[in-house]
């Protein structure tokens, strides 16, 4: 009886645990649906330059320091590039009087000049014209000689000339400036505008701000050095979103698709996050050599990016996690 009793206990026990074990392999009443992806926060860093040369005067954030976009974190020696602008705003002015002038035309003072002299020139003629006609009939019985005659005819041809003369610039300070003129003008004051609004651009790139929210990972440059156009001055570190780029084996591929809920775990962090596909890359690639997978044989994987909901300092740009995807599909065959 004794001996049945142990029989019978060991019997239970070997059931019990093999329904332990059973259970913690998924095959009784387990969620053989849960799916583990294992990657690495993506590392998003920036390096911050200057679009203009010049001589740093100030650098604000120390090397960890957390910004927001917008934020001011250096700035050059403005000096030159406000003596460029000061240069450039005056030979606007200067073209668009020019502009200005082409388009208004003659003064009513010049268009008086214009028919003054004209009237000078008119009564020049008209007495050139009397001394022609007196002498051309005293050329005729003697009294005049052809020398003097010839000098009178040089005289009337010359005054008719100065009518002429006259009567073109009249006709010119009314008619103002022409077409071509107000039309090189205008490109004139235009070109001038360009060069203001490019000296003001470069007055504005002396002061370098953030593009995105961060924290500054290295600090390159200090005042004082001279840096030329795109010469890296701070490398800031982009911290929202939070990225992680993981990989699935191509036989898993079928299970997951964007939308569907992540956990996401780190080693020594007690956290759990979540999050949710937010990507899966339509081609095949080798696994990584930093992938760490369960089967350690190389093959074809799919590049999965994860968009973290409730991020913070807790993950690490560069940091190792654990992706859990509670509702993946079973997988085929299965």
């Amino acid at each position: 009886m004794q001996r049945r009793v142990v029989v019978g206990g060991v019997i239970i026990a070997v059931t019990a645990l093999a329904a332990l074990a059973g259970w913690s392999m998924g095959l009784f009443g387990g969620d053989d649906h849960r799916l583990a992806l294992y990657g690495n926060v993506d590392v998003r860093q920036v390096d911050l330059a200057f679009r203009v040369g010049g001589r740093i005067a100030t650098i604000g954030p120390e090397e960890g320091a957390k910004v927001r976009a917008g934020d001011m974190l250096a700035t050059l020696d403005a000096r030159p590039l406000g003596d460029a602008l000061s240069a450039a705003q005056a030979r606007l002015d200067v073209a668009q009087a020019e502009l200005a002038k082409a388009q208004a035309g003659s003064r009513p003072q010049e268009i008086e000049q214009a028919q003054a002299r004209l009237a000078e020139a008119q009564a020049g003629l008209a007495r050139a014209s009397e001394d022609m006609a007196r002498r051309s009939e005293l050329v005729k019985t003697g009294a005049v000689s052809q020398q003097a005659y010839d000098a009178t005819a040089a005289q009337y041809r010359a005054a008719q000339a100065q009518v002429q003369v006259a009567t073109q610039a009249l006709s010119l300070a009314l008619a103002g400036a022409r077409e071509e003129d107000k039309a090189a003008a205008a490109a004139q004051a235009a070109a001038a505008r360009a060069q203001r609004d490019g000296a003001q651009t470069s007055l504005s790139d002396a002061t370098l701000r953030a593009p995105h929210g961060g924290a500054i990972l290295t600090r390159a440059r200090e005042p004082g050095a001279i840096v030329q156009p795109g010469e890296t001055v701070l490398t800031l570190t982009i911290d929202r979103p939070i990225r992680l780029r993981a990989y699935v084996g191509a036989r898993d591929l079928s299970r997951i698709a964007p939308g569907m809920k992540v956990t996401v775990s780190t080693d020594g962090n007690p956290r759990t996050y979540h999050g949710a596909i937010a990507q899966i890359s339509p081609t095949a690639e080798f696994t990584p050599k930093t992938v760490q997978t369960q089967d350690l044989r190389t093959e074809l994987v799919y590049r999965v990016r994860v968009l973290i909901d409730d991020p913070d300092d807790g993950l690490r740009q560069g940091q190792p996690v654990t992706i859990d995807v509670p509702g993946a599909r079973p997988r085929a065959g299965d």
